[in-house]
This record gives structure tokens, C-alpha cells and sequence, in this order.
């Protein structure tokens, strides 16, 4: 197993640095310390050839320009304090109205205006016997887009050689908070030989899903998947499913949805698998949260462009976010995302890479 370390460029004054995480079956994934971002994730096919099968650009610097942050889709970054959204940016602890940045129009989205995946974070690098990582640092003062308490926030990225990439998030307050993290790579397994993911097999371990309404806010009413285009209990490809008409999809332009997973007492529990037929790729996740939100890159309309001219365009990519639920806050019968001092949040979630 391999680390190696690159010092890209510096930004606002502090030095960006890109790792490469690199095992013994072909698997490299490359890590910035700006926004946490994961730049790249290369597997081989079954034909044995390594390509890039997450979203991204070739320089760090396109994650920060302004044509980027306009429409960001946050390829590949941490995401935080609170990813996906809260109504109306606000909610209440103790009594107390807090106010958030609202970046989406009446409502506070992916941690607000500069979250965590525009930050700078510290890193440092580790490699054991069967496993290389980098560890990232964030400390995220009182008061940032509006979030009470001081949060120190840890995020560790390993590689193991059982094709396995293991993201954890720890995270401490000194007053009580909200927050909820993720990782927002998107997936095009194809590595670019499809234009889209439609012919992506999804299998989804969970009967039940939570409906939005037109602003993306769950309503608050948990649903069964049974007979909706949600159903992904069995292999579906995300195209077939799209052909299962229903108000729900055309709320969001496809699939924009937090499926509630089985619970699992807070250990490791299945949570999806995408395969593509073409490549014989597959991502198989786990988790320790109790949702995962599926978004199939609707709203991608070619602006950004990737490596060899790529256009990132409608359905380019999808993403399988694992997280407690959007809107926690606000809703009183969703696991909790509160945080208070002497607590220690604490979650895991797993990528195994298979081919063939």
C-alpha cells in the first residue's frame, strides 16, 4: 500500500495539498484538504483497465472558481454542518430561534453560503499494515452561517485492501447544536463511456422513503416504497425506475430523495449497491446512519466541464449520500441530529469497489 503526497497550490494564504490513498488491487482515490473533496476515485473494469469513476475536475483551483461556486454541486466534498436542508433556515433548541444563512432560496442547504466543503482543513497522513488514510480538521467557531457552538470536527478517509474506502466523522460542541454529515462524490461507473447513469443497476435496503414537497422538505410523513418508483429493494436501473411516473419524481426532476434505512441498533447496515453491466463495476455502501439520499444529478446542465473536455451533464452522475434525514431538526418524530457538550458524534460509512 502506497500514500502520496502533493502540495497543489496555495488559496487565501494557506497551503492546499492533494493525497493519494493507493492499494494493492489497483484502487487509488485522491483526497484534498480543501473541502475535504475527493478529486478522484480510479478501479479497474472487469476488463482490468483503471478509470475515474467519481465527478470531478483536473485542478484544484476549478473547485473554487466562480463559475463553479454559482451552481455548485459540491462534486465530491464533506459536506456540513448540516447536509441537505432546513425549512425556512431556521429551527429551535431550548427555547431559543436560530437563524441560518439561507442559500436556497427561503432555505438553508449543504451547511449554507461557505460550508465545510469550502474550507481549508488540516490534514495528516497515516498508513498501517493493511490500510493508508489522511485525517482531516475542522474547528467551526460559534456562530458560523448561524449554527450555535463551538464544533470540532474530525474526518478520516482510509483505504484497505479489501477494496474498502471507510469514511468516519467525530465531531464535539461546547453548546448544544445540530449537525449532519456526508460525502457528496457523485458516480458515473462507466467512467465517462455513457453520458449518463440510466443504465446504472440501484438496489436501495430500505422499504421506506421520505416525500418532499416542492422545495425539497420532507414532509414529515415517512412512506412505503411499495409500488412508487422508490422501490429499489431489487436491482432497478435508475432509468427503469424513472419510467414509474408519479408527482413525487416530477417534484424533483428524478430522484432527489432520503430513503429511511433498517435500522440496526447504530451499527454497520447495508444501504445500496450500484452496478454497471458495461464495466462490471460495483460500489457497495454501508453505513451507521439511518438514511441515504439518492440524487441522480438532475439539475447538472453541462456548465462544468471535467477532465478531457467532459461536460457534466443531466443524470452525468449519481450520488448516494449517507445521513440522518434532511430537516431533522424540525421534525420531532426523525432521529435526532442534536448534539450537546460531553457528547461525542459519531458515524461510519463504507465503499467496497468491486469488478469483474
Amino acid at each position: 500500500m502506497e500514500i502520496i503526497k502533493e502540495e497543489a497550490e496555495s488559496y487565501l494564504g494557506e497551503t492546499i495539498y492533494l493525497f493519494s490513498l493507493i492499494n494493492n488491487n489497483g484502487i487509488k482515490v485522491k483526497i484534498s484538504n480543501y473541502g475535504g473533496i475527493i478529486t478522484g476515485i480510479w478501479t479497474p473494469d472487469k476488463f482490468g483497465k483503471s478509470e475515474n469513476i467519481v465527478l470531478g475536475f483536473p485542478d484544484i483551483s476549478d473547485y473554487y472558481k466562480k463559475d463553479y461556486l454559482k451552481n455548485c454541486p459540491y462534486f465530491g466534498a464533506i459536506i456540513g454542518r448540516y447536509c441537505n436542508r432546513i425549512a425556512k433556515g431556521q429551527f429551535e433548541i431550548n427555547g431559543k430561534v436560530f437563524n441560518l444563512t439561507k442559500n436556497e432560496f427561503v432555505n438553508h442547504v449543504h451547511g449554507g453560503t461557505c460550508g465545510f466543503d469550502k474550507k481549508v482543513w488540516g490534514i495528516e497522513s497515516f498508513q498501517e499494515t493493511n490500510a493508508v488514510g489522511v485525517i482531516l480538521k475542522y474547528f467551526s467557531r460559534d456562530g458560523e452561517e448561524g449554527y450555535p457552538g463551538n464544533l470540532n470536527i474530525t474526518v478520516i478517509y482510509s483505504l484497505n485492501n479489501e477494496n474498502e474506502l471507510k469514511i468516519q466523522y467525530k465531531a464535539n460542541t461546547d453548546q448544544p447544536t445540530h449537525c449532519n454529515f456526508t460525502n457528496h462524490s457523485y458516480f458515473n461507473l462507466t467512467a465517462g463511456r455513457k453520458s449518463n447513469v440510466l443504465e446504472h443497476e440501484l438496489t436501495i435496503y430500505a422499504n421506506k422513503y421520505l416525500e418532499v414537497n416542492s422545495e425539497f422538505i420532507p414532509k414529515g410523513t415517512v412512506s412505503s416504497v411499495e409500488g412508487t418508483p422508490m422501490d429499489f429493494r431489487n436491482p432497478l436501473s435508475i432509468g427503469d425506475g424513472l419510467k414509474k411516473k408519479s408527482d413525487q419524481l416530477k417534484i424533483s426532476r428524478g430522484y432527489n430523495h432520503c430513503w429511511v434505512l433498517i435500522p440496526n441498533g447504530g451499527k454497520l447496515t447495508r444501504a445500496a449497491e450500484l452496478f454497471d453491466p458495461l464495466s462490471g463495476r460495483k460500489v457497495k455502501i454501508s453505513t451507521t446512519e439511518p438514511g441515504i439520499q439518492c440524487y441522480i444529478a438532475s439539475y447538472l446542465d453541462g456548465t462544468h466541464v471535467g477532465k478531457n473536455n467532459i461536460h457534466f451533464t443531466k443524470y452525468y452522475g449519481v450520488s448516494l449520500e449517507t445521513q440522518h434525514f434532511p430537516n431533522t431538526p424540525n421534525q420531532s418524530n426523525f432521529p435526532s441530529t442534536l448534539l450537546n457538550p460531553g457528547e461525542e458524534f459519531s458515524s461510519e460509512s463504507i465503499f467496497e469497489f468491486q469488478w469483474g
